[in-house]
Formats: structure tokens, C-alpha cells, sequence
């Protein structure tokens, strides 16, 4: 695995893969490495011949009040990760290496940012799609993974390459989860052993809520009550939001037809965390993605 740091070595990188006729995946992540981070190295391996990872916690993406300082890191440790899953070329640029003035530029995506993280986090989102734009500019043609997890983030980003042609056939990788159900995030690691078992209330609520849509509940209204109310039931648990959307819009629904995501974001301890699933729903027939288990190590 090379590691490089610098922006014009990373283009060099992959203008040569690409010269030599090889395919790039890339995987943008914010480090402190994961099953679901490595699964996207993983999907990458197998469908591409260079695999390219980056490393860099976005200060754009967090507002004054958030945790920058303190998300969690850990190079040494992501290298070994990414090494072990198979990356050929690591980019773990400084801060003045992507923003060596503050940036002037704001990529912002109407609409689909509006909701869910979007109310509660307004700054977030156009963080997101700066970065990720400066990153495919930087990468050049290539397939980019992200996972299902961050369901509004994937939609962003697939609406800035669509908007911008950008040269990226972005993949949405399934979200994955631990045996208890817990969505995998680098936030965890703030949660102590009663909060992270208070955590998995987030996948207990949207579990309640498909099974009672696979029973025959069509009323958007009833679940999206049902998904806060179970929440509202842990007391380390306060919920942000729960939400039944289109899943293609992200706007809210009455009843309940067609790909249908069920969302709730909570704050457990001193962690933010967002979860979901897929419900897809034709007449009759209902089918659930609740994502995938965690390789075990």
C-alpha cells in the first residue's frame, strides 16, 4: 500500500492507474476505521483493479458546537485497516493540504438536504458535498462507495455527480450492523457499556415499525409516531427525529406505497447517532432491508 499525503500525488496515482488501462475505486471516510468502512474497501476489491482510500476528518462538515476535536482518530490503526482490506494507494492529507485558505466555494444541494440530518445539522450537508466534489476532482474517473447508513448522504452525492457530471458511478454499499443490531459508526466509541446497550433502541424502533408494515399498517403517520414513541421509551435516549420519506425524495409521505425509508436519529450519552431501513412495499407484499451483519474479525 503507498500512503501519500499530498494532492498532486495522489492525481499522479491514479492518472497512471488509469493510463495503464486499470479501474479505481475509491472510499472516502473520516477515518477511525470500521467493519463498514472496510466492507466498502471490500466491494471496491472485488470489482475494481486500484483501490484508492482517503482519510480526512472534514472540519466542514461540523458546526461550532459539534466534535471535531473530538471525533475519534486513529492513523496508525486506519492504515493497518486499510492495508489488511487490500488499498493500494492510502491519501491522509493534513488540514493545509486540502484547505490551504479557507475555502470560498460551497457546493449546496437544494431539496434533499432540507430534512431529516439536514434540520438539525444546516451546515452539515454542504460540508459533505464540498469535500466530496474536491475529492472525485482529485481521484478523477472512478467508482465511489458509500454506505447505506448515511441514506440523505448518499443521495446527496449522487445528486451533486448527476448535477456536476462528475466522472463517478457512486455505489451504495449495504449498511452494517453488529449482532445486537447497533449500527456501526465511529461515534460509538463515545458510548460506555449502558449507553451502547441503551443504543440499540434505534434498531429496535425501526424494526417494531416494519413488522407492523408487513402486518399491514399503511399510515406513515401511525409509524413514524410508533418509531418516536419507542425511542421516547429509553431514558437514555432523546430523540432527534424519526421520519417515513420517499425513499428517492426524501420527502414525506401519507400512505405508504412504492421504496419507503424509515429514519431516526437519537443522541444516546455523548453520540449522535442516525440509523434506518429500507421498506419497500407493493400492495400486499412488503419487503425490508435492515442491512447486514458484521464480518466477524
Amino acid at each position: 500500500m503507498i500512503t501519500v499525503e499530498r494532492i498532486g500525488a495522489l492525481r499522479a496515482e491514479c492518472d497512471e492507474a488509469r493510463g495503464l488501462g486499470r479501474s479505481i475505486g475509491f472510499v472516502p471516510t473520516m477515518g477511525f476505521l470500521h467493519e463498514g468502512h472496510r466492507s466498502l474497501m471490500r466491494a471496491a476489491r472485488t470489482e475494481d483493479d486500484v483501490v484508492v482510500a482517503s482519510i480526512f476528518v472534514n472540519r466542514l462538515q461540523f458546526a461550532p458546537s459539534e466534535d471535531l476535536d473530538t471525533y475519534p482518530r486513529d492513523r496508525r490503526g486506519d492504515a493497518e485497516a486499510a492495508a489488511a482490506e487490500g488499498v493500494d494507494v492510502l491519501f491522509m492529507p493534513s488540514e493545509e493540504e486540502m484547505y490551504s485558505s479557507p475555502p470560498l466555494t460551497n457546493v449546496h444541494v437544494d431539496g434533499l438536504t432540507d430534512g431529516l440530518c439536514g434540520a438539525s445539522r444546516p451546515t452539515f450537508f454542504d460540508g459533505v458535498a464540498t469535500v466530496v466534489t474536491k475529492l472525485l476532482a482529485i481521484v478523477g474517473p472512478c467508482r465511489a462507495y458509500f454506505g447505506r447508513k448515511d441514506f440523505q448522504q448518499l443521495a446527496v452525492v449522487r445528486r451533486v455527480v448527476a448535477d456536476l457530471s462528475l466522472p463517478a458511478d457512486v455505489v451504495g454499499c449495504p449498511l452494517v450492523r453488529e449482532p445486537d443490531g447497533l449500527a456501526l459508526s465511529s461515534r460509538n466509541a463515545y458510548l460506555d457499556p449502558n449507553e451502547r446497550e441503551a443504543a440499540t433502541v434505534l434498531y429496535r424502533a425501526l424494526g417494531t415499525a416494519a413488522s407492523s408494515i408487513a402486518a399491514g399498517e399503511r399510515h406513515a403517520g401511525e409509524i413514524r409516531a410508533a418509531l418516536g414513541a419507542t425511542i421516547a421509551a429509553e431514558p437514555r435516549a432523546r430523540l432527534d427525529y424519526s421520519a417515513v420519506v420517499d425513499a428517492a425524495t426524501l420527502e414525506p409521505i401519507g400512505r405508504l406505497e412504492g421504496e419507503i425509508l424509515l429514519a431516526v436519529a437519537a443522541e444516546v450519552g455523548g453520540a449522535r447517532l442516525i440509523d434506518n431501513m429500507i421498506v419497500t412495499v407493493e400492495g400486499t407484499e412488503v419487503s425490508i432491508d435492515a442491512g447486514v451483519l458484521a464480518t466477524p474479525a
